[in-house]
């Protein structure tokens, strides 16, 4: 997913914190970044094996925090 795209998903958020968060999730390996040097950039960001096992539980969390505040929550697992 684009950068441009993760930020129109998650409404509220920042471009610095969302920056912040892309770049620690990838020190932790659970995504990745594509760079290509084109003209202009183009980053793309995506999970990796270790992110796509915590698919399940995430969807899970999601589950719980819709039944306790009734709130459909941004569905950034795809």
């Amino acid at each position: 997913m684009r950068f441009g795209a993760l930020s129109r998903e998650i409404q509220g958020i920042s471009t610095k914190v969302l920056t912040e968060r892309l770049r620690m999730l990838e020190a932790e390996k659970i995504i990745y970044r594509d760079y290509k040097a084109t003209i202009p950039p183009q980053v793309t960001y995506g999970l990796t094996d270790r992110g796509q096992e915590l698919i399940g539980v995430i969807e899970q969390i999601d589950a719980i925090a819709q039944r306790w505040y009734g709130q459909k929550s941004t569905n950034l697992v795809k």
